[in-house]
């Protein structure tokens, strides 16, 4: 499993078109080029969750690439507040949900490459990380070097390619993490990340020569496929001095050691989501309907914003309230038992631009009516992230050309990722021979890996095969 981080369908299509990679053409043409949806937060690190354990990040325990932790059970210095950007990475797998098993666990032996869920894998297994690597990398992105990330993509490449030539693992994830970073710095338009897509080719044409060199090629799978997607971006909002001007003493990142001094916690991901955690002194969710009072004049406030395209207001329970400045606004609720049923009912307009109210419906038909939408499978990611006991009690999605992060970042992002929004959600998946059914979604990866590996599929896991 080759995941290529950041890569969007149109990008890949066009580069398939061309001609300019030969070795993903040839497993389009021999299998399969599907779209499905990702996740929400569609962030890396949480959108690899459902590669790794077939299921939705938020209620595995990682709401965000930031969060606060409102128990103050699980998280303490600095602030109970959480960032999976520099060295809180190493606490990605503890966050996750202990009871879920990954594919490391279920498949030996197994190798990762620079992937963020690494719970399974032996130390000697995990390329990307310890000291050297941590060093190289941090140097890489506080720099902003585009050739860095390409040097680090290729030998990352070059060490996966050999010990899968030699110790033949029966389970192989391997990230490649440059179009995601030329992205951020130029965008996927242009031709600005063809060096990068051409080391994912490159790759992909390694392991499958060594494959038939060997003999291995009837018996193997080899699948290409994306974490999120991405959009351009124009205009940065300062989502935290937006709050701050608000009269509200506010706790974000970088500087989130102050949570006793702070009542509304800033948490961005990717840069086009953000959670807002109110009132930090509360140990519990209240939901909306508790917190309007209080805190319905910032709400008007941050949905007046160019910048917010959408606001979640959960109200627990398994409701959600969906706000827009000019589509009106909606109720999303969900069955919190199996087996699983969404609503939506407007209020006013049509936020999430479905066509029309659903009643009860089940997880095939959700996923159906919102497809073609601005905002695939809105309902289930929706009902998923709001419902999580860990993320905030206001979620913004950020409006097409912006983003809510103006400081901190080492380059500046001419494209950005973590929005509800389709040029986000929406990511390709290559495989090298044709499924028994159409693939839906991301989370529909494990499962299917399992069954190809002959691995059942334990209890829990969201996604369902398509083999």
């Amino acid at each position: 499993m080759v995941v290529a981080d950041g890569l969007r369908p149109d990008t890949l299509d066009a580069a398939l078109d061309a001609g300019r990679v030969p070795a993903l053409a040839r497993l389009r043409d021999e299998g399969a080029r599907h779209v499905v949806t990702t996740v929400f937060p569609s962030v890396t690190g949480l959108a690899y969750t459902p590669f790794v354990l077939g299921r939705h990040p938020a209620p595995l325990g990682i709401p965000g690439l930031r969060w606060f932790d409102r128990t103050r059970e699980h998280l303490r210095f600095p602030g109970h507040a959480r960032s999976y950007v520099g060295h809180g990475l190493r606490r990605l797998d503890g966050d996750l949900d202990a009871a879920a098993p990954t594919m490391f666990d279920l498949a030996h032996p197994a190798l990762g490459a620079f992937t963020m869920v690494a719970r399974g894998l032996a130390q000697r297994d995990r390329i990307g990380r310890g000291m050297r690597w941590a060093l190289r990398t941090a140097n890489t992105h506080f720099r902003g070097s585009v050739p860095g990330w390409l040097a680090i993509d290729r030998d990352v490449a070059a060490i996966v390619a050999r010990r899968v030539r030699v110790e033949r693992p029966r389970f192989v994830l391997a990230a490649m993490m440059g179009i995601d970073k030329l992205s951020h710095a130029a965008g996927q338009a242009g031709g600005a990340i063809d060096d990068a897509l051409a080391a994912v080719d490159a790759f992909v044409a390694t392991l499958r020569a060594d494959a038939e060199r060997d003999g291995r090629w009837r018996g193997m799978r080899l699948w290409v496929v994306s974490d999120h997607g991405h959009s351009d971006v124009e205009r940065h909002e300062d989502l935290a001095r937006r709050v701050e001007a608000n009269g509200c003493r506010v706790l974000t990142h970088p500087w989130a050691a102050r949570a006793g001094h702070a009542d509304v916690g800033v948490m961005v991901s990717g840069n086009a989501m953000a959670h807002l955690y109110l009132d930090l002194a509360a140990r519990h969710r209240a939901g909306w309907p508790a917190l309007a009072p209080r805190w319905t004049p910032l709400a008007t406030a941050l949905l007046a914003l160019d910048a917010t395209d959408l606001m979640l207001l959960p109200g627990g329970h398994g409701a959600c309230e969906v706000r827009t400045r000019a589509r009106g606004s909606a109720v999303v609720t969900w069955m919190t038992r199996a087996p699983w049923h969404v609503s939506y009912q407007r209020a006013a307009g049509d936020p999430l631009g479905i066509g029309g109210d659903l009643s009860n419906v089940d997880d095939a038909t959700a996923h159906e009516r919102t497809l073609a939408t601005d905002y695939p499978d809105a309902l289930r990611q929706i009902a998923h992230t709001a419902g999580a006991a860990r993320s905030g009690d206001m979620i913004l999605s950020a409006a097409p050309g912006w983003d809510f992060r103006t400081r901190w970042e080492p380059i500046p992002h001419r494209s950005t990722h973590g929005g509800l929004h389709r040029d986000h959600m929406l990511v390709p998946l290559l495989l090298d021979r044709t499924p028994a059914r159409t693939p839906r979604r991301t989370v529909d990866v494990m499962p299917s890996a399992l069954t190809a590996l002959g691995i059942a599929v334990p209890a829990g896991v969201e996604g369902v095969s398509f083999l």
